[in-house]
């Protein structure tokens, strides 16, 4: 990078990174297809991976961090981020259509607390032989089998610990077995339900092809998963395919070893997942957005575009004043490109003419290669708007980790910022603790970033999607639940009209920026980069505008950067949090007009 900084996220040439049990490893790996299927169980994801990783945090080198060099974790967490694209999101306004609409194919069931089937879809209607209202006793399955599905769903129902579950049943009409698996779901107004989704599925056109490329299975080997899973035995199997008992053994050995799964029910449950994921496909895209626009509030802006000299697309606003001072804004890596209606309009009144770039990968804004420094090119991309723009000299507002980011562009272009202000900026982190005091969804994200890097893409696609599936301000509630200044500020009309619109360009029902999104995290931002913010001392202003509810940078974290860096200049607002700026930015304006002026 043009500045110096550096990672630390070079990794240590031995191979004795703490691990998981086998237990942990196993149920990490559940979890992690369960999301794969369904970005709903993300949170479920997310408590069992913190119980699982946190101890193994505290045993991990800070200044080398890598933990869980597991190559079996780290091949299933790519597999499954590879399915993860082909999940169609659903937004149908009926609830219970839309928890059976993933299943389109296969025979899926809602059971609720009563043992009645709330619904069922035509698959399972047609294949279990359901009469119109149906109980759990309807099913056409054995009545021992009965008991075992009743005392399952009452253990998901009731049982916090337990949220999903695989049984074997065998059907009453035709003698076979049957898979049933059931996962505990939340409805909205609180009910606990469960759904049940059985084998009894046609086998895909074309799916042993995607074992063979996704398991490097043989053709073979595809053909013997396809009989597990249709719950033949292993004599069954031998007698279909003429072959012996032992070489059926053999090649379920070899599969198992391929998959990485420790039983044919493991493996079956895996390939079902698969099977479901395969079945599913993204909307298609309805054409390019060149237009910010909100609810009514918000004027509707045409996005700037430039050629980078690599031959990108990079676009940017102007918020304000189109003729004004010029002022540089950082958006953060959720894109929140838009101010709220009256911060805008103040802008203007001000004189002030606020540019906004879209980084790359954002938006319409192209991404870069993957052999590209995203630090770098991100910086260059900021750098050429303003060129652009004809600015010689301005400040920067930015937010939260875009502090990074200024300070690169300070640093390197030392001329041309006079100023920096950070809304609930983050310094660098430099002790274990200032990750461990995160609220738990913050800690997921960034600790993931520092200490398991290579496992980032997929927990950052499945949370974008997640975003996407239960709507914004569904995820925000997620994700700033305990931090009631910022529930406050976001519920504020104006304010929501700016996230979520602005946030269009990080994700849309066209757009998601989650390669981007990681790539910012593994970059350079989490390393000690303390020495090039100690370089700027007595060179410009840098302002700290800070909420004390920040999830991300709490106040103890607040006040160990107060005492590390005694030269910022600190405000700290306890009615606010990571959203500072859009509660405080009348306080932010105040305190700009008074660095232009100086």
């Amino acid at each position: 990078m043009g500045s110096g900084m550096v990672t630390n996220q070079r990794q240590a040439d031995n191979t004795d990174f703490p691990t998981l049990s086998d237990k942990d490893r196993a149920e990490a790996i559940g979890c992690l297809y369960d999301v794969a299927l369904d970005p709903a169980r993300y949170e479920a994801l997310l408590d069992h991976w913190e119980s699982a990783i946190s101890p193994l945090r505290a045993r991990a080198d800070f200044a080398a961090p890598r933990l869980l060099d597991d190559p079996q974790i780290a091949s299933h967490f790519r597999r499954a981020g590879e399915f993860l694209d082909r999940i169609a999101l659903s937004e149908d306004p009926d609830e219970i259509d839309a928890i059976l609409a993933p299943f389109d194919r296969v025979a899926a069931l809602v059971f609720d607390q009563e043992n009645c089937i709330r619904a069922a879809n035509e698959a399972a209607r047609i294949r279990l032989n359901l009469p119109e209202k149906a109980r759990l006793g309807d099913l056409s399955i054995n009545a021992d089998d009965i008991e075992a599905v009743a005392a399952t769903v009452r253990l998901l129902i009731h049982d916090s610990d337990k949220d999903s579950a695989v049984l074997r049943v065998r059907s009453r009409v035709e003698g076979h077995l049957i898979v049933l698996r059931l996962q505990r779901h939340l409805a909205a107004d609180g009910t606990p339900l469960v759904i049940a989704a059985s084998n009894e599925v046609a086998w895909p056109e074309g799916f042993c092809d995607i074992l063979r490329s996704a398991f490097s299975l043989s053709g073979a080997e595809a053909e013997v998963v396809r009989h597990l899973v249709d719950c033949r035995s292993v004599n069954e199997i031998a007698t279909q395919r003429g072959r012996s008992v032992d070489t059926i053994r053999a090649q379920i050995k070899s599969i198992l070893a391929k998959t990485e799964t420790h039983s044919q029910l493991e493996l079956v449950r895996l390939a079902l997942s698969v099977m479901d994921m395969t079945s599913l496909t993204l909307k298609s895209a309805t054409g390019p957005r060149v237009v910010s626009g909100g609810d009514g509030m918000l004027k509707e802006l045409d996005f700037q575009s430039l050629v980078t000299p690599d031959g990108r697309r990079l676009d940017y606003l102007v918020l304000g004043d189109p003729g004004g001072t010029p002022v540089l804004y950082l958006p953060l890596d959720f894109g929140l490109v838009r101010w709220p209606a009256s911060a805008e309009a103040e802008a203007e009144r001000r004189g002030w003419r606020i540019i906004v770039p879209l980084r790359p990968g954002y938006g319409l804004s192209d991404m870069v290669a993957r052999s590209t420094d995203y630090d770098a090119a991100l910086t260059a991309d900021t750098i050429q708007i303003l060129q652009a723009e004809s600015v010689t000299r301005c400040p920067i507002i930015c937010q939260s980790g875009d502090f990074y980011y200024a300070v690169l562009l300070a640093r390197q272009n030392p001329e041309m910022i006079s100023a920096i202000i950070a809304c609930s900026g983050m310094l660098p982190l430099t002790r274990r603790e200032q990750f461990e005091r995160m609220d738990k969804w913050h800690r997921f994200i960034l600790a993931g970033a520092k200490y398991t890097p290579h496992l980032l893409p997929f927990m950052v696609k499945a949370g974008f999607l997640l975003a996407r599936k239960i709507g914004k301000r569904g995820f925000f509630h997620s994700v700033f639940g305990n931090s009631p200044g910022d529930m406050a500020t976001f519920e504020d009309a104006e304010v929501f009209e700016a996230i979520v619109t602005g946030s269009d360009t990080a994700l849309s029902d066209t757009h998601c920026a989650h390669e981007p999104f990681s790539r910012q995290l593994t970059s350079g931002q989490l390393g000690d980069w303390s020495d090039e913010v100690n370089a700027l001392r007595g060179q410009l202003p840098v302002v700290f505008m800070s909420g004390t509810q920040d999830p991300q940078v709490p106040l103890a974290t607040l006040q160990e950067f107060q005492r590390d860096y005694t030269w910022i200049e600190f405000h700290l607002f306890e009615d606010a949090g990571q959203l500072a700026f859009f509660r405080r930015w009348r306080d932010v304006l105040d305190r700009l007009t008074a660095l232009i002026a100086e």
